[in-house]
């Protein structure tokens, strides 16, 4: 398996993601999920990034 770096924008919207979890979950912003909700999405957006080619 062979890993590459993801592109600028698959790593700007997993931190945005990651943003989001932490606005839940120190802010008191109700977004609709929990901030481990928000955190692991943004891990799943920012690990296929990473396994697929071009992305």
């Amino acid at each position: 398996m062979n890993l590459s770096a993801p592109t600028m924008i698959v790593f700007l919207v997993s931190v945005v993601l990651a943003v989001l979890g932490l606005l839940t979950r120190y802010a008191g912003i109700s977004i609709g999920l929990e901030s481990f909700h928000w955190a692991l999405l943004a891990y799943i957006v920012l690990a296929v990034g990473n396994l697929m080619k071009g992305l």
